[in-house]
């Protein structure tokens, strides 16, 4: 078997823009006429220069090779340039063609891509969602703490048993930074009352995007500890292993973190310094399905768990999805709400989720197929912003509203 051919389709969501500003769709095809997809989730760059990376990684490591080679096709990219070190637009250009790859093998198969690496653990996953709070006008609104309540009772009726939600913005490129008084309040009060409104039968999952640091995020927590989170996500900024132990060595809450990082050896260096029990790679940036499980084995052996990360669309969270199912330290899978809207709109069939658990799919390969037609009618993206952006301007805690972080819902 042979990939002979990759398609790259950049799709723009349409707003809100839930799950981002645009998502990286890749199709492979074999000699034999087997398609598979795979997604990649890298920000960095505009996705016209991510869009010409992965032509190029595609004819350098990937055309005219068997797609089953996956290990062979991880070493040559990662050592791409003479590098062999975690680079984060390399690894998210990998990813997709990985997952592309693993989709191909399951349906040669004939079988999902959990029954090849390890086989079916679970046969449904826990799942949380971010809050999506909306005001009397249907505008997102994430500093109102009765309609994060609000938001917060919609979803635990729906059967959610964890919940997301992150008070404490603005993220600015000049993070991290000491909270406000007012801030560190405030997170404590959105704790407070969601945990008021949904007992004990919701755990709270308290979101940060590496804002503070090591000695704001350990007085946060002192704020948040009574109302007993799930975890404390990502409470420094990434790529300072030590400085995330520090916290969780000062905190009762588990540390949760690894959206921004990338392979098995970012992981480990988190692992080793004690740094999170929570792992949230995000498998359209580490490396791919067989990195994602490299990497759950190391949290394995630590005895932590996986959190799947998902704020792309709905390819990458097929992977994840694949990951989890094969996966004994899995935790719990993100999810966006119910997997409706556009989620759906871009599949021919749609993720299955019920009663707060995504059900596994039974399908070859990874479960999905994109709906080309709608694919088509949303490509190319436009725009100018990238997938996610953070605020230019330094913290001021006069000054705590921030435009480009309440225009998306979440991370």
């Amino acid at each position: 078997m042979k990939v002979v051919s990759c398609e790259v389709h950049v799709v723009a969501t349409p707003p809100p823009h839930v799950g981002g500003m645009y998502w990286i769709f890749v199709k492979l095809g074999t000699a034999c006429g087997i398609e598979g997809v795979g997604e990649v989730y890298a920000a960095s760059f505009h996705p016209r220069v991510m869009a010409a990376a992965v032509e190029d990684v595609f004819e350098r490591y990937l055309n005219g090779h068997d797609p089953h080679h996956v290990e062979r096709l991880y070493r040559e990219a990662f050592s791409s340039g003479f590098t062999q070190r975690p680079d984060l637009s390399m690894m998210g250009v990998l990813s997709g063609l990985e997952m592309a790859c693993w989709d191909i093998v399951g349906k040669a198969a004939g079988l999902p891509v959990y029954e090849l690496i390890g086989g079916k653990v679970h046969d449904k996953l826990r799942s949380y969602t971010y809050l999506y709070p909306r005001d009397a006008n249907g505008h997102y609104d994430y500093d109102n703490v009765e309609l994060a309540v609000e938001s917060a009772l919609e979803n635990q009726a729906l059967g959610f048993t964890a919940l997301k939600f992150d008070p404490a913005g603005p993220y600015t490129a000049y993070s991290g930074h000491m909270l406000s008084l007012e801030a560190m309040e405030k997170s404590a009060t959105f704790c407070q009352r969601i945990r008021e409104a949904v007992g004990n039968s919701c755990d709270l999952l308290f979101g940060t995007h590496g804002q503070m640091t090591p000695a704001g995020a350990i007085r946060l927590a002192q704020y948040l500890e009574p109302f007993d989170p799930l975890w404390f996500e990502e409470p420094v900024p990434p790529g300072q292993s030590e400085a995330m132990a520090r916290v969780a060595d000062h905190t009762s809450i588990p540390v949760a973190t690894g959206e921004r990082l990338t392979t098995k050896y970012e992981f480990h260096d988190l692992l080793r310094h004690n740094a999170a029990s929570i792992l949230q790679m995000n498998l359209g940036r580490v490396g791919g399905i067989l990195e994602g499980k490299k990497i759950a084995t190391l949290a394995e052996v630590h005895y932590a768990q996986i959190a799947p990360h998902l704020y792309n669309g709905p390819v990458g969270a097929a992977a994840s999805i694949q990951l989890a199912t094969a996966t004994p330290n899995f935790l719990i899978q993100e999810s966006i709400g119910t997997w409706g809207g556009f989620h759906a709109d871009i599949l021919e069939q749609k993720i299955e989720w019920r009663d707060g658990y995504v059900i596994p799919s039974d399908r070859p390969g990874l479960g999905v197929e994109l709906d080309m037609a709608m694919v088509r009618e949303h490509s190319p993206y436009t725009g100018g912003s990238l997938h996610l952006k953070m605020d230019p301007r330094p913290y001021d805690v006069k000054e705590q509203s921030d435009a480009g972080w309440k225009q998306r819902p979440g991370s």
